[in-house]
């Protein structure tokens, strides 16, 4: 080397790869350092909020639903009772003319036709302000027989009634807005009577 070699030394360059390796491994050592969250503390407490608010929400459902309930048996009690003093309202002027007609009988001069004729007023008073809620008559005679409605006590025969047909009611029965309350109790034809035979050569005449 010459003395103007030595004089002027040639700068040295780092080498590129060392200071990539090195920014890399900075940038590692970063990323892998965990990144700051809640403390558990934190996390506790913010636990025991949610379910002191979902307590909160439990209690006032079950208070609502009590309410409810209260609410539908006092609709339940208040709709009974308004429709049962609907009824009372048309029955009770049939009990007053009942009390007149009972006061009448005892009248020195009563007469039995006219009270009969009062007696019959009354009953179709009363029998008008039951069809007027929803009750009816089952009429069955002359009808064929349905054990839905009709409850056969007995059967015998008939010329002018069909067999399995209602010969005759023995007590009325009644439907309510159409469901049966009480069947009509009936006697059920047996069709026409067997004639009857001639002693002297066995014949049926």
């Amino acid at each position: 080397m010459s003395q103007a070699d030595s004089a002027n030394p040639t700068p040295v360059t780092p080498e590129p790869a060392a200071d990539a390796a090195a920014t890399g491994a900075a940038a590692g050592a970063a990323s892998a350092a965990p990144a700051a969250g809640p403390s558990p503390e934190e996390l506790v407490a913010a636990a025991k909020k949610e379910a002191a608010d979902n307590y909160e929400r439990y209690l006032r459902s079950v208070a609502d639903l009590d309410n409810y309930r209260k609410r539908a048996v006092r609709d339940r009690e208040d709709a009974a009772h308004r429709a049962a003093t609907r009824i009372l309202e048309d029955l009770i002027p049939v009990l007053d003319n009942l009390g007149h007609a009972l006061n009448a009988t005892k009248a020195a001069n009563a007469d039995l036709k006219s009270l009969s004729g009062g007696v019959e007023m009354i009953a179709s008073q009363l029998k008008g302000a039951l069809s007027s809620h929803g009750l009816a008559e089952v009429v069955p005679v002359g009808k064929p027989f349905d054990p839905n409605l009709h409850e056969a006590i007995s059967q015998q025969a008939s010329a002018e009634v069909p067999a399995d047909h209602v010969a005759a009611c023995v007590r009325t029965g009644y439907t309510l807005n159409g469901r049966l309350v009480r069947a009509a109790s009936v006697v059920v034809s047996t069709g026409k009577p067997e004639k009857p035979a001639d002693p002297a050569n066995g014949v049926v005449v």
